[in-house]
């Protein structure tokens, strides 16, 4: 099958088309062929810019790339997260893959902890497909290919990407490149560990907390890591993230995973850095967002944006199958967050429970950051409604 991929990029960016569904079955199986002679840990040179979670916010996709240029002209490494949450997945994810089949060596995507068939089902994916194509084989599709993503990137022999962090049982590059990585994420070991864990401010150098996320693994023998509120992956401190460094003769850490209100959040005296490239998240938190820009002598520059104008992004109320504006209508009311999308059938015939326009954090949700009193630290606590933004302000987020 011939692909014009230029013009196919033109449908998706500019006349707003969602692709056949036979169309997506060939391009990810044509990306596959490219990812699967890519390592698990993927070397590329700077000047490159780091992309940290964007959440199927494909009108902010489209702004980010206005503002730091559209591939080949710019290098880009993607840290994962790119579906669940917002209205557009299914575009965003295949803007990205057209990219990557178009400029390979200058687009990398690595994988996140919802670049997954269990994380998906929950979390917003696996229903946009349903509603979007009227079954379940365009959302197989992609996540068939999220088992292709490389884990970490290094850039230039000095600054290691990941999505999450580190893994108490990962001490060198070498270590990743060795994992089977074609499959499923697991729940838990190194794999896991790298898409889930998040750095801790002031996190305890005693062998106060015993992992148990990965293999198990003594406390006394790395007193740097515990136990993460997610349910998977670790906390890691200052010092788990100095001894990975120093063994791998690298200068810093850049990850995703957490929102930032500022867009990003340096730590550990500029050793560790969180990037976030979701303005706005889940059209309501209100954050800035961030790419950070390597440049040729790997100078660390944070380009902070915000939302894309309103009248840029429309939002779906109702269901379609591809016609007009991804085969959604246009509405005034995106203020109603009681408004329901209707349910779908899923896979062997199962019902798709319909779902909020803005998500509810349930209590099973992936936490970030610490919790007080036992539950999310939140600020203005007597006006938290258990939703993110408007309600109230939330300190630490989800994704």
């Amino acid at each position: 099958m011939h692909l014009d991929l230029k013009r196919l990029v033109s449908d998706v960016t500019e006349r707003k088309q969602l692709l056949d569904e036979d169309l997506i079955k060939e391009l990810c199986e044509r990306c596959k062929e490219v990812l699967v002679e890519e390592g698990n840990v993927r070397h590329v040179a700077a000047p490159v810019t780091i992309v940290g979670d964007v959440h199927g916010q494909f009108y902010d996709v489209l702004e980010l790339f206005r503002i730091g240029g559209a591939p080949p002209d710019t290098n880009y490494v993607f840290l994962g997260d790119y579906v669940d949450r917002g209205y557009y997945s299914v575009e965003t994810i295949t803007l990205l893959v057209l990219y990557k089949l178009l400029h390979p060596q200058r687009v990398t995507l690595v994988r996140g902890n919802h670049e997954s068939r269990a994380v998906t089902q929950t979390y917003g994916f696996y229903a946009e497909c349903v509603r979007k194509y009227g079954g379940a084989a365009v959302w197989q599709h992609f996540t068939d290919l999220f088992d292709y993503l490389v884990l970490a990137v290094v850039v230039e022999n000095t600054v290691f990407c990941v999505h999450g962090g580190l893994s108490p049982v990962v001490h060198t590059i070498d270590q990743i490149s060795v994992v089977d990585r074609f499959r499923e994420l697991p729940h838990e070991g190194p794999i896991a560990d790298l898409v889930w864990s998040d750095p801790m401010e002031n996190y305890p150098t005693a062998s106060a907390h015993s992992p148990g996320g990965s293999d198990p693994i003594s406390a006394m023998e790395r007193p740097e890591f515990g136990l993460s509120p997610r349910g998977a992956g670790y906390l890691f401190g200052k010092e788990a993230v100095r001894k990975f460094l120093e063994v791998n003769g690298l200068a810093h850490v850049t990850r995703a995973h957490q929102l930032c209100q500022e867009g990003y959040r340096i730590m550990y005296g500029n050793l560790l850095s969180t990037v976030w490239s979701a303005p706005n998240y889940c059209y309501r938190c209100g954050n800035l967002a961030s790419v950070l820009e390597v440049g040729p002598d790997l100078g660390f520059h944070y380009n902070v944006f915000g939302p894309c104008p309103e009248n840029e992004r429309e939002a779906p109320v109702g269901v379609g199958s591809g016609g007009g504006r991804f085969g959604f209508r246009t509405t005034p009311s995106v203020d109603d967050d009681e408004a329901l999308l209707p349910p779908a059938t899923g896979l062997n015939g199962k019902i798709v429970p319909p779902l909020r326009r803005w998500d509810v954090f349930d209590d099973d949700d992936e936490v970030v950051g610490p919790r007080k009193s036992g539950k999310r630290a939140i600020e203005n606590d007597d006006e938290y409604d258990g939703r993110a933004g408007k309600g109230g302000v939330v300190d630490e987020y989800f994704s």
